[in-house]
C-alpha cells in the first residue's frame, strides 16, 4: 500500500536529516515530534518504498526543495508547504493547508500531551481535516477567551471543543470573553481562579496550534473583534501580525499597545515558550506578519503554500 502525500513528504524529510544532514535518530524524534521507535520504524519505511537511494525523490521535488530551504533560511524545526491551487474563493488552497497540518499535528502525537488551540479560519481548516482518534489522555486547551459570536465556527471555544470530540480527548475551555473595555476587567478576569488554571495549563502546553494575522481590514477574522480605530493605530505603531491578539513588529517583537491590555489569554513570551508551535498561514497579504513571526522565534513550525514560500525565500 503506498503512503499518501503527506505520509511521502514526512518520510522524505526524515531520511533527509538522517542521511544527509546526520542527525539522530532522537533529535529527529525531538525536531518533529515523534518517538524514537517512530523515527526508526519510518527510515525502515522510507528504504522500503526506495525513497532513499542515490538521490533522494520526494514526490513533489519543488515544494519539497521550498520546505528544506526555508528551515534552513529561517531556522525552523519544520516547513510544511503544500502546492498553490488558483481558486476563486481561497477554498481550495485553505482545505489543503488544513489538512497537511492535521497530519503534522496528529503524527506528534504520543496520547498525553496537552495541545493548546487558537482561534481563526486556518484553525477551523485543519479542526475539519482532523481524523477520529481516542486519546483519553490528551488534553486540549483554549488559548484566547471567545472573540467572534458563540455560534460562529471560528471560535476559539467551538474550536478546543470539536477539537477534542474528534481526537476522543479531554477539553479545558476559557469561559471569558477574549476581548474586554478595559484593562480593569481584564485584571479583574485575569486573578479569576478558573480562567487562571486555564491559562496556566495553556502556558504549559508541549503543542500550540495558532493562526496569524493582519491588522488590516481584508482580514475576514480581525474585523469581527476590532474597530477600524484599533486598526489604524495598530498600523501606526508599526505592528505587522498577530498570534491570539498578541501584536507584533517587524522584528517579531512585542510592541506595547493598550488593546494588550484587554487581551484575556497568553502573551506573545508564553507562546514562545511552548516547545511546538505549530502556525498555518499562507496568502501574500500575510508573508510580512509571517516573515516576522519567523525572524521572532515566536513559531517553529510553518504550514504554508508554496507561492507564500516562494515570497518568504525573496523578501528575507
Amino acid at each position: 500500500m503506498h503512503p499518501d502525500a503527506n505520509t511521502r513528504r514526512l518520510l522524505y524529510k526524515i531520511a533527509h536529516v538522517y542521511y544527509e544532514e546526520g542527525l539522530s535518530q532522537k533529535q529527529i524524534g525531538l525536531r518533529y515530534g515523534l518517538s524514537r521507535i517512530k523515527v526508526s520504524r519510518m527510515l525502515k519505511q522510507a528504504r522500503d518504498l526506495k525513497i532513499v537511494q542515490i538521490t533522494f525523490s520526494a514526490g513533489n521535488e519543488r515544494t519539497a526543495s521550498l520546505e528544506h530551504s526555508i528551515e534552513a533560511a529561517y531556522g525552523l524545526d519544520e516547513a510544511v508547504v503544500v502546492s498553490s491551487v488558483p481558486s476563486a474563493d481561497g477554498k481550495t488552497n485553505l482545505n489543503a493547508l488544513g489538512a497537511a497540518a492535521a497530519e503534522c499535528l496528529v503524527r506528534g502525537i504520543q496520547g498525553d500531551e496537552t495541545i493548546a488551540i487558537t482561534w481563526g479560519h486556518s484553525i477551523l481548516a485543519v479542526v475539519d481535516a482532523l481524523p477520529t482518534g481516542n486519546w483519553p489522555d490528551l488534553h486540549i486547551v483554549q488559548t484566547l477567551g471567545g472573540l467572534s459570536q458563540p455560534e460562529s465556527k471560528i471560535n476559539a471555544g467551538d474550536l478546543a471543543r470539536r477539537t477534542a470530540q474528534t481526537l476522543g480527548a479531554n477539553v479545558t475551555l476559557l469561559s471569558s470573553p477574549g476581548l474586554v473595555e478595559s484593562k480593569s476587567v481584564r485584571d479583574s478576569l485575569m486573578n479569576d481562579p478558573q480562567i487562571k488554571r486555564t491559562l496556566g495549563l495553556a502556558a504549559k502546553a508541549n503543542i500550540a496550534l495558532v493562526g496569524i494575522g493582519v491588522p488590516n481590514s481584508t482580514s475576514f477574522s480581525l474585523v469581527e473583534v476590532l474597530k477600524e480605530k484599533d486598526i489604524e493605530r495598530l498600523t501606526s505603531r508599526g505592528i505587522v501580525g498577530d498570534i491570539g491578539l498578541q501584536f507584533f513588529n517587524e522584528k517579531g517583537m512585542q510592541v506595547p499597545d493598550e488593546i494588550h491590555d484587554c487581551v484575556v489569554g497568553l502573551n506573545l513570551a508564553q507562546y514562545k515558550a511552548i516547545p511546538r508551535v505549530i502556525a498555518v498561514a499562507a496568502g501574500v497579504e500575510k508573508v510580512r506578519a509571517i516573515r516576522s513571526a519567523l525572524k521572532g522565534k515566536i513559531i517553529n513550525v510553518l504550514v504554508t503554500d508554496e507561492i507564500t514560500a516562494g515570497e518568504l525565500l525573496r523578501k528575507q
